[in-house]
């Protein structure tokens, strides 16, 4: 039985197709690339949206203000749970995390390493589950920032506030380039559309289905775009599988043979060292998710602590398996492509003179090496990757923006109308916000955006962190004025110096996802040197 599915794939029968040859296995692929309609997907991807404006407008009759800003407190917890997966991981996951696994130019993680993040992130949400949910809930907080108000003060409040808007604004704009970019390589350049025309619509879409249900609509937008999204990874990993004549468990060993199944990194100095990420994906999950404005929004939109806490470990359960499998899927995608005659010359991955290494990996096999239905059903998955990370983050930044940093909610001479019209004056206004910040991105052209994500987050995240860490583990108090602000902006600044001058300083060593950890304690230390005890 053996030898005939061996002699079934053999190069002798099918001498137009290469062969990867693996233990038993000699695994034979097409060689000759097709290049899709860029008409007929961009037909489905007018379908979808047309999908998403038809939900939106089913949850988004009778809204108000306050459905907009937390859904009334009457959301599913189990549909919070699921739409968050689709938030989480986003566009950066979808592609660039299968591009990380062969990536030679990795200065992080590379092969499996990324998953001594998720370890991480583990220990991060259970943080969350335990100590900021029943925070949240006991004070009944609408902007999560606004214990920092009750805590310290209106200084401190505002730098909160003004921190989450910076740092989701950076770290939204770039998963939103990164899935832009995809469709404007692989479909729209065809149809001679400017980069510029691409992003202004995928933004106007975004802009169509939110503006009115906020929230209240975004718990139904994104579950059906998790589903979407995952329904893409599994078709994929399936169709490869299927493909290749292996099973999951062969796979998993090819991978292993190849070199890109290692996970545990025990260099020290190295950025993807196992220290530092299990602490870097703590520190990144507490300051991503429990300190963000944009995923706590969802939580506290449930309507009791217990089904907030159940959303984060159902969330959290998910989002390893579903990080599992997209790690799977990367170790067999490069093994697609070398069978298809790329090489690797240097720090790059060649095929046809084109270098397909990280995040250009998962598209260019989709939409050119497979058939015509996986292409489709992958950009419908990834869109379904671009939009939960971009609507609950225009929201989200709407929501902080009006009740933080404006205080609609604190002025009693705006009614319901009033504050329509500055809420939907102030999400239009972060729409183009996010146009500017895109087209930015695309000036830097990175390969890797989900390294570009989470070193930003290392600077403007760690203030967040420090702030709310001071608040829960001290009785000190911050003396009025806006040192406060200056130790935040101080903090970042110093890790910027230390991050560029570590190795020289200290013997090759360099910072990786600890630097929100190092950025937290500099502010927590800042914050109590001008800080005084604690008045009755």
């Amino acid at each position: 039985m053996k030898e005939q599915r061996k002699n079934r794939c053999s190069k002798r029968k099918y001498p137009n197709r290469a062969g990867i040859k693996h233990s038993r296995f000699v695994i034979t692929l097409p060689t000759q690339e097709k290049r899709m309609s860029a008409t007929l997907l961009f037909a489905f991807v007018l379908g979808y949206f047309l999908i998403l404006l038809g939900v939106a407008y089913y949850t988004s009759r009778n809204a108000t203000n306050e459905s907009f800003f937390i859904g009334n407190r009457n959301s599913n917890w189990m549909l919070v749970a699921f739409g968050m997966i689709g938030t989480s991981l986003s566009g950066v996951t979808f592609v660039s995390v299968p591009g990380t696994v062969g990536d030679v130019t990795a200065t992080g993680y590379k092969a499996f390493g990324y998953f001594q993040v998720i370890i991480g992130y583990i220990f991060g949400y259970m943080a969350i589950a335990f100590v900021l949910i029943p925070l949240y809930y006991k004070l009944n907080l609408t902007s999560i920032y606004h214990y920092l108000d009750q805590r310290f003060g209106k200084a401190s409040y505002k730098t909160g506030a003004l921190f989450f808007i910076i740092s989701r604004t950076f770290g939204a704009t770039a998963r939103l380039y990164l899935v832009i970019n995809v469709l404007q390589v692989f479909i729209l350049k065809d149809m001679q559309v400017p980069f510029i025309v691409t992003t202004a619509v995928i933004l106007l879409m975004i802009l169509l289905y939110t503006f009115e249900g906020g929230v209240k609509t975004i718990v139904y937008t994104d579950t059906l775009q998790t589903s979407f999204m995952l329904l893409g990874l599994i078709v994929c990993l399936v169709y490869i599988l299927g493909n290749m004549h292996i099973s999951f468990g062969d796979a998993i060993s090819m991978i292993h043979d190849k070199g890109y199944s290692q996970i545990i990194n025990t260099d020290y100095k190295s950025k993807g060292f196992i220290l530092k990420n299990l602490i870097g994906g703590a520190v990144i999950a507490i300051a991503m998710t429990g300190l963000d404005q944009e995923m706590m929004q969802k939580n506290i939109s449930v309507r009791t602590v217990k089904d907030s806490q159940k959303n984060i470990f159902s969330f959290t359960i998910i989002m390893v398996l579903v990080n599992i499998l997209f790690l799977t899927l990367g170790g067999l995608l490069y093994l697609f492509m070398l069978n298809k005659g790329a090489l690797y010359e240097g720090k790059q991955l060649l095929m046809n003179s084109t270098n397909i290494i990280g995040d250009d990996l998962f598209p260019t096999v989709a939409l050119h090496y497979l058939p015509s239905a996986i292409g489709i059903i992958f950009i419908i998955a990834l869109i379904s990757a671009l939009f939960p990370s971009a609507d609950g983050a225009l929201t989200a930044l709407t929501s902080s923006f009006c009740i933080d940093i404006l205080g609609i909610k604190r002025n009693p001479s705006l009614d319901e109308a009033q504050q329509k019209k500055i809420r939907l004056t102030v999400h239009l206004s972060f729409a183009i916000v996010f146009l500017l910040c895109i087209m930015v991105f695309k000036w830097i052209n990175d390969k890797s955006i989900i390294n570009i994500v989470l070193d930003l987050a290392g600077y403007t995240y760690g203030p967040l962190l420090g702030l709310f860490g001071f608040g829960i583990l001290t009785k000190r108090t911050l003396r009025k004025g806006y040192g406060v602000t200056l130790v935040c902006l101080l903090a970042p600044a110093i890790c910027y110096v230390l991050g560029k001058n570590a190795a020289t300083w200290f013997n090759g060593y360099q910072i990786g996802y600890e630097m929100l950890l190092i950025n937290g304690m500099l502010t927590f230390a800042g914050l109590w040197m001008i800080s005084g005890k604690q008045r009755n």
